[in-house]
């Protein structure tokens, strides 16, 4: 098997357009409706306010995330691992790639919120230095909502 890199990629490419679709049926799934209806444009991760980024093995694409500004802090937005690939530290090595591309761009901040139906997410998090914040995002108030920060 190819080696697993991460690279910086637009949101509109076709090749992350079906990742996402992926990991929209995964999160409809889990919580039931569309998976997220939370907004979110390509424009949200272009520089110098937000960069998505996937990680690969050749052509195929196994993971990614991205971060868009949230005031002065960085927003982790669709952080996915396909099923195959998980356990093989794809997400660490991405979450690793948006911290240092938003402390690049001068945020000290990674905010997400996820919900309590993904567990190996929180697990995720929380072993990544994330800890409970107040609510905030889309889903503020809502049942099973949990919003995490790590200061960068």
């Amino acid at each position: 098997m190819d080696e697993i890199k991460i690279r910086e990629a637009r949101f509109d490419e076709p090749a992350v357009r079906r990742l996402i679709a992926e990991a929209m049926a995964e999160l409809s799934r889990r919580y039931g409706g569309t998976g997220d209806d939370t907004p979110v444009a390509a424009a949200d991760f272009a520089p110098p306010t937000g960069a998505f980024f996937v990680a690969h093995a050749g052509e195929e694409l196994l993971g990614c995330a991205g971060w868009r500004a949230h005031g002065p802090d960085a927003e982790l937005k669709r952080m996915f691992t396909v099923p195959a690939a998980r356990g093989r530290g794809v997400a660490r090595r991405v979450l690793t790639a948006v911290e240092e591309s938003a402390r690049e761009r001068g945020c000290k901040r990674v905010i997400l919120e996820t919900g309590d139906k993904q567990p190996e997410a929180i697990a995720l998090y929380v072993k990544s230095g994330y800890e409970r914040i107040d609510d905030f995002g889309y889903y503020k108030g809502e049942e099973g909502v949990l919003s995490f920060a790590r200061v960068l």
